[in-house]
């Protein structure tokens, strides 16, 4: 059996979207001959050679020019200039773009010969060296000379110069990272989504891509092949019908299947009949009980019969078999394929991605921000993986609470994941992990930095948590040690009235703790804020912005982003507002017959909030650069908005409570040998000199008198017994020998928030 998984343009290009290792380690093991493309990285190269901006320059060369006399004749001397500049400059950027790419490929053979310090040099200080509108301003914003090591962000805002060319005068839905993006998040037909498959860039460069790597793939040996395609994002949509009506015409035996985050919202109440044109399915959800079923189905014969497949909806004939057990309440058809969903679980949980076909050194690693938590996003290959499959929350009712990607949680084994993830690692030369979860399990990303420490501390990784109380300051500085070096993390709303109306689960307080003890510990922190809520008012959305202002100048959070509320279908306050239980919404029927895409819901009222964006933004940009800090955050807008409310000392305050807290937790006594086994010294390996022990905790320098100075030694020795890397034998002649005198045990309690944490869960 033949099963070849594609990931369809465009998606962020630092490292694969994660479903297709996932997929590929599931058909393995069903022992399916499985091959997976990546072709939004396979798009990039195509597009940024010097093959295709040749390509690009020679189709638009006419049309920039014209663009630019217009822009003179109306007026604007900038785009006249900088259009004139692309082309003028287009000898020097398809000179210069192989350099470009093999600095931010620099793991790639060809990318190291091409990105030599010395070349690097005539990148930045040469006359004749291409230059685009961000590469000046980010040259023209440096307070010095730049250097050899600015090379990178040049390279990478080169990159998107040419995506700013390439959208202006070649395809409007071009993007680095998502394309057609408002095409099918907007009211569109399917028609009209159709009407696009053959746009520039996907006819001048993605048809010919899908050409080159697929002509005589498979042989045609009268044995049906499956294809999964997956779309994680609306624009990638087109790009994925475009995919499916080439294997559709080239191949007779394909069944073509898709899934993904943009197949399990927006299509999941979708039954378009055109869809059948493209594809033979829609995959729901995990996907892992869909396949299973669909294997053992040969490809789905039992559409002759009267049954219908697990979260699998198929088109066959014309017509439409939609899929089984979608609904959580649907329990009669969870019941009939009661194995399908027992085994769908043990997948979940036990699965490892594999990444065995996906060369790293092919992605680029692109820096177009100084802010240290945004670097983390694009700056680095990610072996992207999850901890756990939904949220162990899942009822904040904005929401997809009634969707499995939400509310069906499952735990990985985290030694066996970590196991897993070293084996890659070894293979492909990154230590670098995304874990890609709704919201990272504590317990489990405790287990996973254990099991990193015991083998070296070879990982760094970061991922999604919840703001919540449980994140100390013992268990952020565990999880330091251990190789956690950044989270991101909702605040949707930072107002008690906001937090509790959308039913986040915490508080200011909390959420101002653990950003505190993760910055403590040297963790990077991210921001997600919501504005536009149906029951917001223009006091909550200032106040909830002045609080946010005060996490940025109390340094608690390194960088934040501002999303518009946007209702949907499968949320619980959609569920709540048709069960009466929801005042003040009042969404709207759609404005336009034949949509497509349906889970986003217009209501009343939601284009006041629109205004607000550009201040919100504008305002967050500065902060997260260390800029305007303490200006009034009325003076953001252009239009008057209501002083904020909140005390200017209010995150202050929350944060001695913090330390309040923290000090009482360090005062907590432990004694039997059991409380030993969850008791950890984190810091450097203390040494005994000149009368007194030292050492290294959080890049400080400690040092303490010891009660017994004859033990001094032996006191280190016990003391380094109780680093994660230790086995319980060791651990436990510590413990003993604490426990068996009372000023050691004194002087050892002496040492928490010092280098001994109590990371309890």
């Amino acid at each position: 059996m033949k099963v070849l998984i594609i990931q369809p343009p465009v998606v962020q290009l630092n490292s694969p979207y994660p479903s297709g290792a996932y997929l590929s380690a599931f058909f393995k093991g069903c022992g399916a001959e499985v091959r997976w493309d990546d072709l939004s990285i396979g798009l990039f190269h195509s597009v940024f050679s010097p093959d295709g901006l040749s390509r690009i320059f020679s189709l638009t060369e006419k049309k920039a020019l014209q663009m630019a006399d217009a822009a003179e004749r109306g007026g604007d001397e900038g785009t006249a200039f900088n259009l004139r500049r692309y082309v003028n400059f287009q000898t020097e950027w398809i000179e210069w773009i192989d350099f470009i790419k093999g600095i931010l490929c620099s793991g790639n053979a060809a990318g190291r010969q091409l990105s030599g310090r010395e070349i690097s040099h005539k990148f930045l200080y040469s006359p004749f060296a291409p230059r685009g509108n961000r590469m000046e301003n980010y040259l023209s914003s440096l307070e010095r000379e730049p250097d050899v090591d600015d090379v990178r962000f040049l390279c990478s805002l080169a990159l998107a110069d040419l995506a700013d060319y390439i959208t202006a005068v070649f395809d409007r839905d071009f993007s680095l990272v998502r394309y057609a993006e408002s095409l099918t998040v907007s009211e569109s037909s399917f028609s009209e989504i159709e009407a696009g498959i053959h746009s520039p860039v996907m006819s001048e460069f993605y048809s010919p891509l899908l050409e080159k790597k697929y002509s005589g793939f498979p042989e045609d040996d009268g044995e049906k092949f499956l294809v999964c395609i997956t779309i994680p994002f609306a624009g990638t949509f087109t790009p994925a019908l475009l995919t499916a009506e080439f294997f559709r015409k080239k191949y007779r035996n394909v069944f073509i299947s898709a899934g993904g985050g943009f197949v399990n919202t927006e299509l999941r109440d979708c039954m378009e009949p055109a869809l059948g044109k493209y594809f033979d399915a829609l995959s729901f959800d995990r996907g892992y009980g869909s396949y299973h079923e669909l294997l053992e189905s040969d490809f789905g014969k039992t559409l002759a019969k009267d049954a219908r497949l697990y979260k699998l909806r198929i088109f066959s004939d014309g017509g439409i078999r939609d899929a089984d057990c979608m609904e959580k309440s649907d329990r009669d058809a969870i019941s009939r394929h009661r194995n399908t969903v027992r085994f769908e679980d043990a997948m979940t949980s036990e699965i490892i991605p594999d990444y065995s076909g996906i060369d790293f050194s092919y992605y680029p690693r692109v820096c177009d921000d100084r802010n240290p938590m945004h670097r983390l996003w694009t700056d680095g290959a990610w072996i992207k993986v999850y901890l756990a499959h939904g949220c162990y929350w899942h009822r904040c009712s904005f929401c997809d609470t009634s969707l499995d990607y939400v509310c069906a949680f499952r735990k990985t084994d985290a030694a066996s994941l970590f196991d897993g993830l070293l084996r890659t690692a070894s293979a492909k030369g990154v230590y670098g992990i995304h874990f890609v979860d709704e919201a990272l399990p504590p317990v489990s990303v405790k287990e996973f930095a254990l099991c990193n420490m015991k083998n070296g501390n070879p990982f760094y990784y970061w991922g999604n948590v919840r703001f919540e109380k449980t994140f100390t300051y013992d268990l952020a500085s565990f999880l330091s040690r251990g190789g956690f070096g950044g989270v991101s993390a909702g605040i949707e709303t930072a107002t008690g009235k906001g937090l509790a109306a959308v039913n986040k689960g915490t508080d200011i307080d909390s959420i101002a703790a653990a950003c505190a003890a993760f910055k403590e510990s040297g963790i990077l922190v991210h921001a997600y804020m919501i504005y536009g809520f149906w029951n917001e008012t223009d006091s909550d959305l200032i106040n909830s912005m002045e609080t946010l202002r005060q996490f940025f100048e109390q340094g608690l959070i390194d960088s934040a982003f501002w999303h518009k509320f946007v209702l949907t279908r499968n949320s619980t306050v959609y569920a709540d507002y048709l069960a009466g239980r929801v005042s003040g919404l009042k969404p709207l029927p759609d404005r336009k017959k034949g949509i497509f895409a349906g889970n986003g819901i217009h209501f009343e009222g939601e284009e006041k909030s629109a205004r607000f964006g550009a201040g919100l933004n504008a305002a967050l940009e500065a902060w997260m650069h260390g800029q305007k800090l303490g200006m009034n955050v009325t003076k953001w807008f252009d239009f008057h908005v209501p002083q904020p409310s909140v005390p200017r000392n209010f995150i202050e305050k929350s944060i001695e409570r913090y330390e309040q807290r923290k000090r009482a937790a360090f005062e907590a006594p432990f004694s039997a040998p059991e409380d030993f086994q969850r008791i950890f010294w984190i810091a450097s390996k203390p040494v005994f000199s000149g009368g007194k022990m030292t050492w290294i905790y959080m890049q400080e320098s400690m040092e303490c008198r010891l009660p017994k100075v004859n033990e001094g030694g032996i006191f280190c020795e016990r003391l380094w017994a109780l680093n994660p890397a230790s086995d319980g034998e060791s651990r436990s002649a510590a413990a003993a020998w604490f426990l068996a005198d009372t000023e050691r045990y004194r002087a050892l309690r002496r040492l928490r928030g010092r280098g001994l944490c109590r990371p309890d869960i």
